[in-house]
């Protein structure tokens, strides 16, 4: 009995580490264990206040964008160089972020509750809270501090029963982050000033052979100055299964359902991130990583989904009834680390692919629905890029010169999967015009053009200053290629490349 609990807490152990991704930049960890300011001191005085957890974070962003578009300024749309006439659009966009978390928790020996509160403020954003052009029946553009400010919310607030130690069941229910994987699919979305919840059902099983996590959900819709309220029309359920048992190696498998009935879209007046059309979408997949340190110096992980069900589009042109989901990505990774030399590096390669739509006028949808992704680690810290009908090669350098100090510089090449589908910013939105003009923006559905979207240059460094702070610095410079050049010249708008910068600061207390 004692052997196969000393095994199913190893298990435990190894199935929450295996979502530790190293293919994406990961900041140095803390000089020591830091269990917060209030925890310090109270567990200094009384051991058994361990079983409490009192804290927080607080993270600070200055941001810098040029050659973005900015939501709410006429004609400011992504590399867009200047309007008809010649004049110059507004494409600069710097502005300050403050996101501080503040929690509460104990755990006892068959229970766990936990709540969270987050406070979001935004200074300086040019960007419109909610913008939308046209703007979907019973739903108002707003300018508010921008789509990231939410003073004062409810983050996480759950409680969980069981003890896997005991028994191979447990609850866990209320307002939660949830994130599986490497969150291409689903996650927490904390580079987000505001991030994403759900309020969410979630059993899981788990034992010395796999883990099972059964749950549904509806996803919260941040709205600021008021208390945030899950989308009553968006639900999201589904299974997700991990096992070690594979030697060398963890493999997930997942099916996931999201049903959006035709009031999802407007759920809210003016929420701070558009909500989807009418869908049913299910998707299978599954997930197979090598352990670290099993296969040596070299690490791999492979991921492949399929997705079908139906799909209400809202393009310019599109059927009027729901189509039929056809899609599929896939996403393959390797890499080699150089354990022997300075800064031990990693070399890694990268290739991802996300099907598009060959016929929007037909009765199959076939672009790849992202569901509820953490997609800024993945394609460019730019934030330009959604796994949709894209093509996506990726090489990055990893460096850790100091026990302090990480560093990652990459390289991003863009093509269109499919010419006969629109070009999706990082949101999962096309970027196209309205009904009425589908050009209107200079982009749009542009099947005689060059596929080849372009390429992106990133650099980040990230420094532990204590055992609580850190610091991070970004670069980025995206290169328009030839889809965006012929885009945007076609309407006479003209390209050019963007710039970014982040300087970030993360305290625990």
């Amino acid at each position: 009995m004692k052997m196969k609990l000393k095994t199913l807490a190893s298990s435990t152990i190894v199935l929450t580490a295996i979502s530790q991704v190293y293919g994406q930049y990961a900041p140095p960890p803390p000089l020591a264990p830091f269990p917060g300011f209030i925890n310090e001191a109270l567990r200094k005085k009384d051991p058994y206040m361990a079983a409490w957890d009192f804290g927080g974070n607080n993270r600070a962003r200055y941001e810098l964008k040029e050659g973005f578009g900015i939501a709410g300024i006429a004609g400011s749309v992504d590399f867009r160089d200047h309007g008809v006439a010649g004049a110059k659009l507004d494409t600069y966009n710097e502005y300050f972020t403050d996101k501080l978390r503040y929690h509460i928790g104990y755990t006892a020996k068959w229970f766990s509750i936990y709540g969270e509160g987050r406070s979001s403020f935004a200074n300086n954003d040019q960007r419109f809270a909610y913008f939308a052009s046209p703007t979907p029946a019973g739903t108002v553009n707003r300018k508010g501090q921008g789509p990231e400010s939410d003073t004062i919310d409810l983050h996480q607030a759950y409680v969980t029963i069981g003890n896997h130690k005991k028994f191979p069941l447990s609850l866990k229910i209320g307002r939660q982050e949830m994130s599986y994987g490497e969150e291409r699919l689903i996650g927490a979305f904390g580079w987000n000033n505001i991030g994403r919840m759900f309020d969410a059902a979630k059993v899981r099983w788990q034992n010395e052979w796999f883990a099972a996590d059964f749950f549904t959900s509806r996803v919260v819709v941040p709205v600021d100055g008021q208390f945030n309220v899950n989308n009553d029309y968006d639900f999201f359920s589904g299974i997700y299964a991990t096992t070690t048992k594979i030697p060398k190696n963890t493999l997930e498998l997942y099916f996931l359902a999201r049903d959006a009935s035709t009031k999802a879209i407007a759920a809210e007046t003016s929420p701070q991130a558009p909500q989807p059309s009418a869908r049913d979408i299910y998707t299978l997949g599954g997930r197979l990583k090598s352990l670290p340190g099993q296969i040596g110096n070299w690490d791999y992980t492979l991921e492949g989904a399929y997705q079908f069900g139906n799909f209400r589009d809202l393009r310019a042109g599109a059927p009027a009834t729901r189509l039929e989901q056809d899609a599929f990505m896939v996403s393959l990774q390797a890499g080699y680390t150089f354990a022997d030399v300075w800064a031990t590096p990693r070399l890694g390669l990268e290739y991802d692919f996300a099907s598009g739509d060959s016929n929007p006028h037909d009765n199959v949808h076939g672009t790849f629905e992202n569901l509820f992704p953490t997609n800024h680690k993945f394609y460019g810290y730019m934030d330009f890029i959604s796994l949709q009908n894209i093509h996506d090669v990726r090489a990055i350098l990893q460096l850790k010169p100091h026990s302090r100090v990480s560093l990652a510089v990459e390289g991003h090449g863009f093509w269109l999967a499919d010419a006969n589908d629109n070009f999706y910013n990082v949101g999962g939105a096309p970027r196209g015009g309205t009904a009425a003009t589908p050009t209107g923006n200079g982009y749009g559905i542009n099947p005689n053009y060059n596929r080849f979207v372009g390429t992106e240059l990133d650099i980040v460094g990230g420094v532990a200053l204590t055992r609580f702070a850190q610091l991070e610095v970004g670069v980025g410079h995206f290169f328009t290629g030839n889809y965006i050049q012929q885009s945007l010249h076609h309407a006479n708008f003209g390209s050019k490349d963007a710039n970014y910068l982040y300087v970030q600061t993360s305290i625990n207390f």
